[in-house]
């Protein structure tokens, strides 16, 4: 299980550090290319070098760290997320957790997330999925972090659909991608049917840059989600998924981090390609912290 954990976290970061270069870009499925590289002049992540993480990754780190120091509540969340955004820290933000973050500055005063279905609002279901055994719980605390950044039924349901997909998988329960649905489907009916669509489109065959242009990729969790379930249904080579989810452009970085996560997750830190975890930047604070989140987990476990 340790294995998982950690894997989930690095894969996450991977995944991130991959689909950097070609965010808010045209799909690359055609001259895509393995391994880390960097975003081309004038682009937004044109100062990170090959092996970078976006902000995905950050708030990944910033949630992890305060679940695993025993400290988390939604209050710290969006204090230290404001922090890290006045710092000018936060690398290519979501539009809407940069909204909020300029609002609280502006105001001196912490301000309700905003009604928006931005994908910005997924990275931080990886750690929740890992600190708490219990998916419903998990799903839960997860929700209210998300609407710290993100008030919109859709963003908490896509929120609570990553959170069961991750936690079924590390948990090995059967059939975790069925699981994540059936939660879409309950949660947000719009959500649900295009997932649905995705996984549908991927058991028909149909080619990868095909159903790209019909799911879409951009940064919506409306079209980041289901292609991103389309593609771990799609890939089970690990280079693969990793490539291929990080060459889609759009929101290319947050669908690879889901990927790479749910890699992580299923297979364990082993199956992650050596090279591409050498070359990652803050490796090692990343395997500690999903060390750190499986001792927090095993504890409530225990508890249980």
């Amino acid at each position: 299980m340790l294995k998982k954990f950690k894997g989930c976290m690095l894969g996450a970061a991977i995944g991130d550090a991959l689909g950097m270069p070609h965010e808010s870009g045209a799909p690359n499925l055609k001259k895509m290319k393995y391994g880390y590289r960097r975003a081309y002049k004038n682009h937004p992540n044109e100062a990170l070098t090959p092996g970078q993480y976006t902000d995905d990754t950050q708030l990944v780190i910033l949630v992890g760290t305060l679940l695993a120091d025993g400290r988390f509540n939604e209050e710290r969340y969006a204090s230290a997320l404001r922090e890290l955004y006045a710092k000018g820290a936060l690398r290519f933000p979501d539009g809407s957790v940069a909204s909020v973050c300029e609002h609280s500055e502006k105001q001196d005063e912490p301000r309700k997330g905003v009604k928006s279905t931005t994908a910005g609002c997924l990275p931080i279901a990886i750690p929740f999925a890992l600190a708490y055994p219990d998916m419903s719980e998990a799903c839960e605390r997860a929700v209210r972090a998300c609407n710290v950044t993100h008030t919109h039924p859709a963003a908490h349901a896509a929120v609570s659909t990553l959170t069961t997909l991750l936690h079924h998988t590390l948990h090995e329960s059967p059939d975790p991608i069925g699981r994540a649905l059936s939660k879409a489907q309950v949660e947000d009916e719009v959500l649900g049917g295009k997932i649905r669509n995705a996984l549908v489109l991927e058991k028909e065959g149909m080619d990868t840059e095909t159903a790209l242009l019909k799911i879409g990729h951009d940064v919506s969790v409306f079209q980041t989600l289901p292609i991103a379930f389309f593609l771990i249904s799609r890939y089970s080579h690990p280079p693969d998924l990793l490539t291929v989810s990080a060459n889609t452009g759009g929101n290319s970085d947050t669908i690879a981090l889901i990927c790479g996560a749910y890699l992580g997750a299923a297979k364990g830190i082993e199956w992650l390609p050596e090279d591409l975890l050498e070359g990652l930047e803050d490796r090692e604070r990343i395997e500690l912290l999903g060390q750190r989140l499986h001792t927090i987990c095993a504890r409530r476990m225990q508890q249980q």
